[in-house]
């Protein structure tokens, strides 16, 4: 039974008749309901980073190796695995009975597509390919890959957490153009999705996937046994914050992913609610349009950067002090490569020399547009004062408001911002895609076959390719911190600090939630809890 309701009718009817409709069609199954970070419109997690996509992709693919929570890689769809002593031969053979949602094994035909698919769009796996000889098959199960010089990160791009994910799909659908969304939605992961389930807007409805044979290892961040001990996942798209709020007391869901700051207050002394530390800090970042004025000017984009308030953009995007940290290091602070070698940026504002700047370039003064996803609570206020900072050094400032999917789409074209584009638009990345430069997805200098915003810094390239060519920690921390300095100095990015927020649960309903990049559905228990 397919029950429609469309995003107007969720947001005005009540949720409570709407869970007592579905109950009424699933009363015999376990039924986790879930409010996702984002809504999902896009599901071909090879066509784009956003992370709702990637977190999409981890329930109904599976990867070949995988991430555990102290950040170790870890095989998963591999069973056994070498590599030759100069790190140039790579062998890897399946685990025994994969299988497609179709009924279909998984071949080492499907890897070998899947993976050339995959690279073509990741910036680490087009590294990998360049300095790949071959990749081929070894019978149906097995596969090997030769390097023309020593590439020892091939487990970090097969594991990688981070959007791009590489994860393994048919042979027919990996064959898709890079450049095209896949049109079929076949994994082989713990979950399925099926056409009719997926309403954008609404809800998407996974089921749990009886034939998924979970590794015998206990579950560990994204890696181990995917054990599913629900029938059924949904996630409910609802975007206005305090619409979630009294969903999850109502008990009309049962989980928040990612509680809005203006709920958090109540929810913290609550005792119908408990709020979980799940996914751990990740930074916000702002990325600049480089192939189009005014941001092709070095001068007008370093008196962008120069306008960056942190604590005060942070401030009004999380609240509460507790929740965000300003830094201006490209990496997450703490982490392994974070270093305090930032040159002029600081993520304080400088507002006279960014207006000295701004005049040198030239400016024009046409409207610099900043994309402001509407329905994304965790984002939605900083594109609006970072417009006020970049009004109080002189441009001429156009927020545009459009919901995540449409910025999504809508950050991939090149054209002028009058004729469609766009000029800047903030993200967020999990703490785990921020703490290393052969992992971060926006650290590229290879213009068009970059990340979005195209810049074109040949020296980031190199660098990224000396990195990855050495073993040696300190060297790699040298590196780092170089690339760091190219990055911040060819406005690839600006740093806006640090920010996480924790998930909500009904409190004595939900078990098992795993420490990782995204919340995950497997290993998780759900039990009666009292009527709210």
């Amino acid at each position: 039974m397919a029950i429609h309701l469309s995003p107007r009718r969720v947001a005005a009817a009540s949720l409570s008749a709407l869970a007592l409709c579905f109950a009424a069609t699933v009363s015999a199954q376990t039924v986790l309901r879930t409010v996702p970070s984002s809504d999902l419109k896009i599901v071909d997690p090879i066509w784009t980073t956003a992370n709702i996509t990637r977190n999409h992709g981890l329930m109904i693919y599976d990867t070949l190796f995988a991430m555990d929570e102290k950040g170790v890689i870890k095989p998963q769809m591999v069973d056994k695995y070498s590599a030759s002593a100069d790190n140039k031969v790579w062998s890897f053979t399946l685990r025994p009975g994969l299988k497609f949602h179709d009924g279909a094994p998984v071949t080492s035909q499907d890897v070998i597509a899947s993976l050339a698919r995959w690279a073509k769009r990741d910036t680490l796996g087009q590294k990998m390919y360049e300095a790949m000889d071959s990749i081929a098959a070894d019978g149906p199960n097995g596969f090997r890959m030769t390097f023309k010089q020593p590439f020892g990160v091939v487990l970090d791009a097969l594991g990688k957490p981070n959007p791009l994910v590489p994860f393994i799909m048919p042979k027919r659908v990996a064959d898709t153009p890079a450049d095209k969304q896949i049109d079929e939605l076949v994994g082989s992961g713990p979950f399925t999705l099926a056409k009719e389930d997926f309403r954008p807007g609404d809800r998407v409805i996974y089921r749990k996937n009886t034939a998924y044979v979970p590794r015998k290892e206990p579950a560990s961040g994204l890696a181990g046994g995917k054990v599913v001990h629900v029938d059924r996942v949904e996630w409910v798209m609802l975007r206005d914050p305090q619409t979630q709020t009294n969903a999850l007391l109502n008990g009309e869901v049962d989980m928040l992913e990612t509680v809005p700051s203006s709920g958090y207050t109540g929810m913290r002394t609550n005792d119908k609610i408990e709020l979980v530390d799940v996914m751990p800090a990740g930074p916000f970042t702002v990325l600049y349009n480089h192939k189009v004025p005014p941001f092709n000017n070095p001068k007008a984009l370093k008196a962008a950067m120069l306008a960056i308030n942190q604590e005060a953009m942070l401030r009004a995007q999380v609240t509460f002090r507790d929740f965000y940290k300003p830094c201006a290091s490209i990496y997450l602070c703490g982490s392994l490569y974070a270093s305090d070698k930032t040159g002029f940026y600081t993520g304080k504002p400088q507002f006279e020399e960014a207006r000295k700047l701004l005049k040198e370039s030239g400016y024009d003064g046409k409207p610099v547009v900043i994309l402001l996803p509407g329905d994304a609570p965790a984002l939605n206020k900083l594109p609006a004062v970072y417009g006020q900072l970049l009004k109080q050094v002189g441009f001429n400032v156009d927020v545009q408001t459009t919901d995540w999917a449409t910025l999504v789409t809508r950050r991939a074209k090149k054209d002028l911002p009058e004729n469609g584009g766009w000029n800047a638009f903030i993200t967020f990345w999990g703490g785990v895609d921020a703490s290393s430069p052969i992992g971060y997805s926006p650290l590229t200098g290879n213009g068009d076959q970059g990340y979005f915003g195209w810049p074109v810094v040949p020296e980031l390239e190199a660098l990224k390719t000396k990195f990855i060519a050495t073993a040696d920690l300190a060297q790699r921390k040298e590196i780092a911190t170089q690339i760091q300095q190219v990055v911040l100095e060819h406005g690839v990015l600006a740093p806006l600090g640090e920010g996480k927020a924790p998930t909500a649960v009904r409190r004595g309903t939900i078990t098992g939630l795993l420490p990782s990049p995204a919340v995950l559905y497997w290993n998780v228990r759900k039990t009666s809890a009292p009527s709210p």
